[in-house]
């Protein structure tokens, strides 16, 4: 049975509407997925009563619009996350404690697979997978670091993916081979790594749907009601429709067809084709690409290199493709959103979305992460959505949690490569803002935690929450608990041109979150222990805390 909008009344409620209406109301109605009416407790008890709608009283919670991820990987994060967690192992030898562990857990035959794996253990003796494979002799290692650029493949692994020596990408992805031309085990950027990924066994088609439906429900549990899924693939959109026929779909998500830089016109016409396909809680018609990898390996694109020499090269071997397929799908109504790490790369994608005419008031593209921003890139940012009629500028869509890499002592991979000084040019979320460009917040999850309250409380304390010892890094850029809710609710609405959405207002769709207490007067130390009483998805109770 397909998903249908839910009847529901609240009351007793603080309301964080986005508008400036209903100043002193407490109460909501929905009817079939959408408010219909706003007011004080008794008006709205006296109007559920009368219609039989179910009323509950949330004893002064706060309810705002329904928190927006904009840029998350919900479909990859549930097959990545299946294996061992990796995160925080700091040496080689506590990769290997680890490592060992779960091959003792597995069953024979299976891979054993690990996800958010951290660079920093194998500065002093390279990626390499001979560092591991004793732990689990025999068995294919497959890892993938948590920024989802790198691979780690030990050589069972690659031999079952017939990774034998160096091979030629259309994109700038590597298989590291060393001096005579054995494979590592390092694998740079997805087209190099997807080769060990495809060759491991897959879950099944039930198994792979109801991973992704629980997913969407551990993302309910942290007050998400919605996000953009930034890898979208034909399979991703076949199993949205397919949980929505079940009455299985807790979220209501944006699809980003990914692109990729060897895609020719034909796939480019394919995806055109398909752009309308959509349900209740799901829609297509937009687009992800890359324009260059990430500051961590030296992939990302810099306006000056970084102190290995690297960081000098676009993802696309011709940059001149990047605009011509960027054309095509603006030409098509289609909503473009770029990777750009590095400084030069957000340079060079505005100089090609500054050629793009005004196409009749649809919603503008987004330029994704912005890592490391020069000034010259601020006022261009500007500049490129003064450019533009009223509503169709550029978008930054950012991710500052991902600080929480950081050392305070700038021995982290990210600032060695970087060098002195240029990691203070580092997630500008506040001098995006200031210069009039439109901010969304997101987590790129599973690079960084899903949790919206860990985001929003790094984008408005810059430090890591309940640390009062932390390193508040670049204080002079972080934002207020009102612009950080905003972000994760109105301005990814507004930028996706949802006039309702990230509102609480009549004929809004009812997607709503619901706090223990207000997230805006909460301080960035306490946001990420605030409760959530209930997530609300077009009406019903996906989540009840």
């Amino acid at each position: 049975m397909a998903s249908a909008g839910g009847d529901l009344a609240l009351i007793g409620a603080r309301l964080r509407t986005n508008t400036a209406e209903h100043a002193g109301d407490t109460g909501l109605l929905i009817r079939d997925g959408r408010i219909v009416e706003i007011g004080d407790d008794a008006a709205i008890r006296d109007l559920a009563a009368g219609l039989g709608i179910p009323v509950r009283d949330v004893a002064g919670a706060t309810v705002t619009p329904g928190l927006f991820d904009s840029h998350t990987h919900p479909h990859w994060a549930a097959q990545v996350t299946a294996g061992v967690d990796l995160g925080g192992l700091g040496t080689i030898e506590e990769i290997r404690a680890a490592l060992a562990a779960e091959h003792a857990r597995l069953p024979e035959g299976a891979w054993l697979r690990g996800w958010n794996l951290e660079y920093e253990p194998f500065e002093h003796d390279g990626m390499r997978g001979a560092l591991l494979e004793d732990v689990a002799p025999g068995r294919p290692i497959a890892l993938i670091c948590y920024d989802l650029h790198t691979g780690l493949a030990t050589a069972p692994a690659l031999a079952a993916a017939g990774i034998a020596g160096a091979r030629d990408f259309d994109d700038a992805s590597e298989i590291v081979v060393d001096a005579d031309g054995v494979p590592t085990g390092e694998l740079r950027e997805p087209s190099a790594y997807q080769l060990v990924f495809d060759a491991a066994p897959a879950p099944s088609h039930d198994e792979d749907r109801d991973a992704l439906r629980d997913m969407f429900r551990r993302l309910a549990a942290a007050g998400l009601t919605g996000g953009a899924i930034m890898d979208g693939k034909d399979a991703t959109v076949d199993l949205l429709e397919e949980l929505e026929l079940r009455g299985e779909l807790d979220h209501r998500v944006t699809v980003h067809h990914w692109h990729a830089v060897g895609d020719t016109d034909a796939d480019v016409a394919r995806v055109i084709s398909a752009k309308d396909r959509a349900g209740r809680l799901w829609q297509t018609g937009a687009i992800k690409l890359f324009s260059d990898g990430v500051i961590d390996t030296g992939t990302a694109w810099l306006h000056t290199p970084d102190t290995c020499g690297d960081g000098v090269a676009s993802f696309w071997p011709s940059w001149e493709r990047y605009a011509e397929v960027v054309r095509a799908y603006h030409d098509a109504g289609m909503q473009i959103a770029t990777h750009a790490v590095g400084d030069y790369a957000v340079s060079r994608v505005l100089d090609v979305y500054a050629t793009l005419p005004a196409r009749g008031g649809l919603p503008f593209h987004s330029i994704e992460h912005l890592e490391v921003l020069a000034d010259e890139d601020v006022v261009r940012l500007r500049d490129v959505d003064d450019a533009r009629p009223a509503g169709e500028g550029v978008t930054a869509s950012m991710q500052p949690l991902h600080m929480q890499w950081r050392a305070e002592d700038r021995s982290d991979n990210w600032a060695v490569r970087l060098g002195e000084g240029r990691e203070s040019t580092g997630y500008r979320v506040r001098s995006v803002l200031d210069a009039g460009v439109r901010l969304n917040l997101g987590s790129d999850w599973p690079v960084a935690q899903y949790d919206p309250r860990i985001g929003m409380a790094w984008a408005r304390g810059r430090h890591t929450p309940g640390n009062a010892a932390a390193t508040v890094f670049e204080p002079e850029q972080r934002l207020t608990g009102e612009e950080a809710l905003l972000a994760y609710t109105l301005w990814p609405a507004q930028a996706r041109g949802h006039a309702d959405r990230g509102v609480l207002e009549c004929g809004a769709v009812a997607d709503l979150t619901v706090w223990a207490s207000d997230p805006v007067a909460a301080t960035p130390d306490e946001l990420p222990e605030l409760p959530i009483r209930l997530t609300v998805v077009d009406g019903r109770v996906v989540f009840a805390g």
